[in-house]
């Protein structure tokens, strides 16, 4: 890691990032990251523990003069994701992220920089040590597994916390005050299949798309960026439709919150067909490479000769499948009627393994809206439903109801007018905050998003603005400051 991290001001910020990026933190693999953030708060002598569900809680009292302020709840989620180049040589479960400035920006060499949900968790652990901020009593609550199913929200239990005020630093634009956000619904298709033996006289080869964006299924769900299964799967319809192609195994996306950037497909025509298959993919290949020149100018997809699968797919099944991925709906299904450009509803096929006689198809269907967000997942099971697959909801949460009328919000706004002379924009989300699911249990809690600006999550390309970080420390410490008296 460059020493130039340290250096970056604010130092107390950057610093504890880079302590808490040396930590490997996947999600739903995150005992290293509990056990460093417990000693962390036992260190500073303060009450640190684990729930039932192992999210961290670290409480401090007020500083002199702030004990008559509302206590407030600091969250942040300690899990990242973990996404990496092809040719990017890192074991996210044993090295912590290699991070370099470059600009204004810090960013990872090859794989997400964990800024997601990390300079929030830092700005935490700042509070938490400093001995010369004013602020009034933290109940500082760090969750578990939020990237891959908020089941540390979804299991903190009502009573835990004492706070009356929710500051949850999340959010990824630095002039944004974030007071709602979208909530989802993981939509898995599963079926098995019959294998057939490769016929005679066919040519393999393996078609790999990739060089895509990638990024955030929900925050970037509307920049029209390429997926890469609905990209294979269109060039898969096409071999078989005009040439007979056979699936021997698909393999594409990873997780179900990222925008799948590659898929790889091992394949089979008749060698009759083998010149006419190559000559027409090109063509839908520059088709395909046209349209989206401008929001993937890096977009390869490439066409190799390589060795003759074994099997195949049954003829039956690959049909149904090709077709079934073909309808279901990816991108944005509804924008809001009452928010001004926010995205409503929205689905995101984030994986497709086929391999071995078993189908694996998942999606992140979100929506602000429980009806419609369910009108969506029902219309995808439905087109997994026709070719025979299984289709399984689950970790389904909620979105989280914007309250224009929040004490909170009111402090925000004018801190921010104050300090930039412009008002923020209050917006809601279409990323699915924690604030909706603790909500649940806490209902009386007044709840607030904002964070400094970040680039690119969930993707690689993930970046941090260090001149962001500054004005967000410089509005955070105010908030802090500011925090209204018990009535």
């Amino acid at each position: 890691m460059s020493q130039e991290i340290r250096n970056l001001e604010p130092k107390v910020l950057w610093n504890k990032f880079a302590d808490l990026n040396a930590v490997p933190r996947p999600s739903k693999k995150e005992g290293r990251v509990i056990e460093f953030m417990k000693k962390f708060g036992e260190s500073l002598g303060l009450e640190t523990f684990e729930d039932e569900i192992r999210n961290v809680i670290i409480r401090k009292p007020a500083t002199p003069g702030m004990e008559n302020r509302k206590t407030v709840v600091l969250q942040g989620h300690l899990d990242m994701v973990h996404q990496k180049n092809n040719d990017t040589n890192f074991d996210f479960d044993t090295q912590g992220i290699d991070m370099y400035v470059d600009g204004d920006w810090v960013r990872a060499r090859g794989t997400t920089l964990g800024a997601d949900n990390g300079l929030g968790v830092a700005a935490i652990m700042a509070i938490l040590e400093s001995t010369d901020i004013p602020h009034p009593a933290i109940d500082a609550l760090f969750t578990i597994d939020e990237e891959t199913g908020m089941t540390g929200a979804l299991n903190l239990k009502g009573g835990i916390l004492k706070g009356e005020i929710l500051l949850n630093l999340d959010t990824e634009e630095d002039d944004e005050i974030d007071i709602g956000c979208a909530g989802g619904v993981d939509v898995t298709a599963t079926r098995s299949y019959n294998q057939e033996e490769t016929p005679e006289g066919s040519v393999g080869y393996t078609i790999t798309v990739k060089g895509l964006n990638g990024g955030h299924s929900g925050m970037d769900i509307h920049k029209g960026l390429g997926n890469a299964n609905k990209i294979m799967n269109r060039l898969l319809f096409d071999g078989f439709e005009n040439f007979g192609l056979q699936i021997s195994e698909i393999a594409g996306g990873s997780l179900r919150n990222a925008i799948p950037r590659e898929s790889v497909a091992k394949v089979i025509v008749a060698g009759m067909y083998d010149e006419a298959f190559v000559f027409d993919m090109q063509e839908i290949i520059g088709d395909i490479k046209f349209e989206f020149k401008t929001t993937e100018p890096n977009l390869t997809i490439e066409i190799v000769k390589s060795d003759l699968p074994k099997q195949v797919m049954d003829l039956g099944v690959q049909e149904g499948l090709l077709r079934s991925i073909y309808a279901a709906h990816n991108g944005v299904y509804r924008m809001s009627a009452d928010m001004a450009d926010l995205v409503e509803t929205s689905n995101n096929i984030s994986k497709i393994i086929v391999k071995d006689g078993e189908i694996t198809i998942q999606n992140l269907t979100r929506s602000s809206v429980e009806s419609s967000k369910f009108d969506l997942a029902n219309a995808l099971r439905s087109a997994y439903e026709l070719f025979g697959c299984e289709v399984e909801f689950g970790g389904s949460y909620p979105g989280w109801t914007p309250n224009v009328q929040s004490e909170i919000l009111d402090v925000l706004v004018s801190i921010y007018e104050k300090q930039n002379g412009t008002k923020p924009n209050v917006v809601a989300c279409h990323a699915g905050l924690e604030c909706g699911i603790l909500g649940t249990n806490y209902p009386e809690m007044d709840m607030i998003s904002f964070g400094p600006t970040i680039h690119g999550a969930h993707s690689p390309d993930e970046r941090a603005s260090i001149k962001s970080s500054q004005k967000f420390w410089k509005f955070y410490l105010e908030i802090l400051a500011n925090i209204p008296e018990r009535k």
